[in-house]
């Protein structure tokens, strides 16, 4: 093994690698640190009402908050990181030599490439399996803890349970698991075949049924109406909706396993609730998002291997910008794609694809 690393990959390429991932680590160390100094200051207070243990909070709250930032961070810190290094090598004169000594610019972006790859590869794997599980041991802490002072249920719901029964609850209270003002409908093609109405439908989490009281129901068939009064009768039912479908959480679908986020979205395809496009984005993201560390190590080595006047500070600079251009386009795309009409694979893509191509331009105009 290494005899092979020395024979492809040779001294400037170690000199890069060992360069490129020292800066990286160091780098995305000192903002992860930061940033939990930052979030304990500001949760103090929630730390100290809800009596929250030491355990509690390093291995349920950060256990979770610091794989998430990591993840959420290491692109831009590997852009930053990239620039950074990159600029002095070009302000020490060092990357002159190596171009000059018959290496292409493509040559030269080997070991960027290769470093590249190994935190895309991290990435991925986080973003599919660990990172889910992680948001799930910060979130439950959090909705535990009421670090959420906001009401989380959802008024006005409407879901399809299958083909041909429609549901609709106007409020739900979580904490009695109940729903006020229920609307069950069964349908055969466009005919209204049966209408329940009910004042409360209660959930029995032992049995898992569903409790309709004070109920009336409409049997339509054809001209023939036909009404049973339920009003002091109660009905026990299982229907295919559970307590969470009136309850949503701020990054719930971060917290879901891929398999169930697309079990989910199978299910929400027929239901309608409105969910579909955060719950596609979320899920498409977690495959196209790792792609960054490509796009960006490429407009980084692009922008600042090329020494100019003043040292690091322009290449950082513009560096810095992008990293904001990048961050807000990608919160753009995302609100079109939940509020708007574009469509959540295409917003994922949007800030790789365009700056993809600014890389590019910039590659075109690199030393070489």
């Amino acid at each position: 093994m290494k005899a092979f690393l020395y024979r492809y990959i040779k001294v400037i390429d170690r000199y890069i690698i060992k360069k490129y991932l020292g800066t990286f680590v160091f780098t995305l160390g000192i903002f992860v640190v930061v940033t939990v100094v930052f979030d304990i200051s500001e949760h103090l207070d929630n730390f100290l009402k809800t009596h929250s243990t030491i355990q509690e909070i390093a291995f349920k709250y950060y256990a979770g908050f610091i794989p998430f930032y990591i993840n959420l961070l290491s692109p831009l810190i590997n852009f930053l990181a990239v620039i950074f290094f990159t600029a002095k090598m070009a302000n020490q004169t060092e990357i002159v030599p190596i171009l000059s000594g018959k290496a292409s610019f493509k040559r030269f972006l080997r070991p960027y490439f290769i470093c590249a790859t190994l935190i895309f590869i991290v990435s991925f794997f986080a973003n599919i399996y660990l990172i889910p599980f992680t948001n799930r041991l910060k979130i439950s802490y959090e909705n535990s803890h009421s670090f959420n002072p906001d009401d989380p249920t959802k008024s006005e719901v409407h879901i399809q349970l299958d083909k041909n029964t429609y549901v609709f609850v106007q409020s739900y209270d979580p904490t009695v698991h109940t729903g006020y003002q229920f609307v069950l409908e069964k349908f055969d093609g466009d005919q209204l075949k049966e209408k329940l109405v009910a004042n409360t439908i209660s959930y029995d989490s032992l049995k898992r049924i569903w409790s309709i009281k004070n109920y009336n129901i409409k049997y339509v068939n054809g001209l023939k109406e036909k009404w049973v009064d339920g009003s002091a009768k109660h009905i026990d039912t299982a229907l295919d909706m559970r307590p969470t479908d009136f309850i949503v959480y701020d990054n719930v679908y971060s917290a879901m396993s891929t398999s169930d986020l697309s079990r989910d979205i199978t299910k929400e395809k027929i239901r309608g609730t409105g969910q579909l496009k955060e719950m596609e984005y979320e899920k498409y993201q977690r495959f196209i998002y790792p792609l960054s560390s490509f796009v960006l190590t490429l407009i980084g080595v692009s922008i600042s291997s090329r020494k100019v006047r003043g040292g690091i500070g322009l290449p950082l600079g513009v560096g810095i910008f992008l990293c904001f251009a990048y961050i807000i386009v990608g919160r753009f795309a995302l609100v079109f794609a939940v509020k708007g009409s574009l469509a959540p694979m295409i917003a994922v893509c949007l800030p790789n694809g365009l700056f993809g191509l600014v890389g590019l331009y910039l590659l075109s105009k690199a030393p070489k």
